[in-house]
């Protein structure tokens, strides 16, 4: 199935901004997360499908949008 991945501040260095990706039915954010060793980076801190916070195990679908955040710090 074709996903919509964005990506976000420090998880774009080397990578990408957006690009439509092609996943297994039953894809997870969290295996997408996997998959691209954003954790490696930065912890996540948001996660987003389609406008929604949602969790690490939400089943996608065909057309799905992902959006993923690293956790930001700083005071």
């Amino acid at each position: 199935m074709r996903i919509l991945v964005k990506l976000f501040a420090q998880y774009r260095e080397g990578r990408f901004k957006t690009e439509y990706k092609e996943y297994p039915e039953e894809t997870t954010p969290q295996i997408i997360i996997d998959a691209l060793h954003l954790e490696e980076v930065s912890p996540l801190g948001v996660l987003m499908v389609n406008g929604k916070h949602v969790e690490a195990s939400y089943p996608l679908q065909e057309g799905d949008s992902i959006a993923l955040f690293p956790k930001v710090g700083g005071g």
